[in-house]
């Protein structure tokens, strides 16, 4: 699928981070790379780079139906105001969900197959045709992502990490210095933004991400676990 080989393309990226790997990305990928983007608290920072290197790269938009109603607001608010040309938003097949969550509560019950039905499947379907796609993991987030590498091979598709080794204060000090506006939820005590199903407020001091399936050893939603996904 990839029309220069992975190994190639990571060979181009290495040692690179930033919006200097996503514009070699995008010398290297020409048309097949996207960037995926939840459009939460930190994702103007990545966005505002891409933005920056070329406004038409595809940005792919998960709308799992169950997304906080201060989200829609936030990715119209950042599309217009970084000028993005090339925002697509994927959405979860309507059988997949009648078939899988009739009712509406899979999260109650089985998060992981919730959250395959309406991101991980769904991703699947909207990266076809891409070589690679940009993600905004950062190694200070989950123990997972602090084992993650910039550029990775995942399902025949190259990976790539540009902000993954940045603190939270880098994020800060970019949101300041580039005038980006910030997650409505954020103020409201919410670190990180996902489904309000599944997304709890946390106290200040406690980790990036612990409101996220609060009380669970979940801390992941699958698309960075290729082993862990069901056939679409």
């Amino acid at each position: 699928m990839i029309s220069s080989s992975p190994e190639s393309i990571e060979e181009r990226l290495e040692g690179l981070s930033g919006a200097a790997m996503i514009e070699t990305a995008l010398e290297a990928c020409e048309d097949s790379l996207a960037l995926v983007s939840s459009f939460g608290t930190e994702s103007a920072v990545l966005l505002h780079m891409t933005a920056e290197v070329d406004a038409n790269i595809p940005i792919i938009f998960l709308d799992t139906g169950k997304l906080f109603a201060p989200t829609y607001g936030y990715q119209r608010r950042l599309t217009e105001h970084l000028g993005l040309r090339n925002v697509r938003t994927i959405r979860p097949e309507a059988k997949a969900v009648d078939d899988e969550d009739p009712m509406s509560s899979l999260w109650r019950h089985d998060p992981d197959c919730c959250c395959a039905v309406r991101k991980v499947w769904p991703l699947a379907r909207a990266l076809q045709g891409f070589d690679a796609w940009i993600t905004g993991r950062k190694k200070f987030q989950t123990t997972d992502r602090g084992r993650a590498k910039h550029t990775e091979i995942q399902d025949g598709r190259v990976v790539i990490s540009p902000l993954l080794q940045w603190e939270k204060s880098d994020l800060d000090a970019y949101f300041i210095t580039h005038g980006l506006p910030r997650h409505p939820l954020e103020d409201m005590g919410y670190p990180s933004v996902g489904c309000f199903t599944c997304t709890a407020d946390v106290h200040e001091g406690d980790g990036q991400r612990s409101g996220r399936w609060q009380g669970q050893a979940k801390t992941e939603c699958g698309i960075h676990r290729p082993s862990l996904r069901p056939a679409a």
